[in-house]
């Protein structure tokens, strides 16, 4: 038990719930959800697969210390006095990010400066010589979170953030992000016992973590680093016995995964995204205008999707979801159709009810996760 520390796993709005249920299923212990993250406790390997295992989860933190603050000075003092000698070596490198909500400190990026000085300063004060800063891949990335006058430092163990799982290097011109995409999927309750569709899958981030999903893949398994990587009591081993037995608990998939997208650019960019992922032999995409196609198999479907918000695509709002919902009505019977919304007024014309309603932002767009049930024949004679 001496080996355990407490980590935090940070998260998008309104994903706390499924965040946590990931944790308690991993085997963390102590959880505790908080806003846009939820705290845990584990050992060394347990970070490992955290990181590797996490699909809701944007990055894994490790705290080593905190304090209450009263005014700059006090914050400069404090980082400065931490023996960050022991951590960082005066030869090597950091970064710093901050996050912030105090009336002391107004600007992220101030106090990313203000404690980039009060370690490199506390450097050259000892050895006259400093670390020096590199964003990109550091040796060591120190994440500060200031709430009010409460202040906890901690160190990034993922580095770049976990939606960069390594398998996009073709986007289109909206594409999704792979955690949120993997939220959406694990709150439309996607668990790979039926068959699946993205009817406009773009670049093909919706069916590759689906497929993962099914398939009980880790998501980050094709990253190439993780900052922890870079860390003095990073171990080789335990590292890679983690992740040959995740790679043990991958499970065979029974149904179809099927993409559509009309323009032939993104089915190109969807299976080359498909292929880096190995994923090919699970998914299959292919040219085709949700708007013209049919449910191919009398087998129950389920489907999730992100449709244009005519932000970054221009569609005629209106008329385009209207067409969702005559299509979803007239050719997908027996589906289970999710999709995320962020013109909220367009959900008045999608002409069904949705049977569920989820708030949730992707990126800065305030939106909504929709459910439609559409059933074989009528609902009331479903439901006989």
């Amino acid at each position: 038990m001496e080996n355990n520390f407490k980590m935090i796993a940070k998260c998008l709005y309104e994903f706390e719930d499924e965040l946590a249920k990931e944790l308690r299923e991993l085997g963390a212990m102590d959880i505790h959800k908080g806003v846009r993250h939820v705290s845990f406790v584990g050992d060394l390997g347990f970070m490992y697969k955290a990181n590797l295992s996490l699909r809701t989860a944007i990055s894994i933190l490790k705290p080593i210390f905190s304090f209450k603050i009263r005014n700059e000075d006090d914050f400069y003092n404090k980082i400065n006095a931490f023996a960050w000698e022991n951590l960082i070596d005066k030869n090597g490198t950091f970064a710093v990010e901050s996050t912030v909500n105090s009336e002391i400190f107004t600007h992220s990026r101030y106090v990313v400066f203000r404690t980039k000085d009060a370690i490199v300063d506390r450097f050259r004060d000892k050895f006259e010589t400093r670390p020096n800063i590199d964003t990109d891949r550091p040796d060591c990335q120190v994440s500060v979170h200031i709430d009010r006058e409460n202040c906890e430092i901690s160190l990034n163990t993922s580095g770049e953030p976990l939606f960069k799982r390594g398998y996009k290097t073709a986007t289109n011109i909206a594409p999704i992000n792979e955690v949120l995409a993997a939220g959406l999927l694990l709150k439309s309750g996607w668990s790979g016992q039926c068959d699946f569709l993205d009817p406009m899958c773009g670049s093909g981030t919706l069916l590759i973590e689906a497929a993962m999903i099914a398939c009980n893949i880790p998501p980050n398994i094709n990253r190439e680093h993780f900052a922890f990587q870079k860390w003095e009591d990073f171990d080789e081993n335990l590292f890679q016995i983690i992740k040959d037995s995740t790679l043990k608990k991958v499970r065979s998939f029974d149904f179809d995964i099927k993409g559509y997208d009309k323009a032939p650019s993104a089915i190109e960019k969807a299976t080359q995204n498909i292929e880096n992922a190995n994923l090919s032999d699970f998914i299959k995409v292919e040219r085709q205008d949700f708007f013209e196609s049919f449910k191919t198999s009398e087998r129950h479907l389920h489907m999730v999707f992100n449709p244009p918000y005519g932000v970054r695509l221009d569609v005629d709002i209106p008329e385009f979801y209207s067409k969702i919902g005559d299509t979803l009505k007239r050719n997908y019977p027996g589906t289970s159709a999710w999709f995320i919304v962020a013109d909220l007024e367009a959900i008045k014309h999608v002409g069904l009810r949705p049977s569920r309603k989820i708030k949730l932002f992707n990126a800065k767009l305030e939106s909504r996760l929709l459910n439609y049930q559409i059933y074989e024949g009528s609902k009331k004679a479903a439901k006989q």
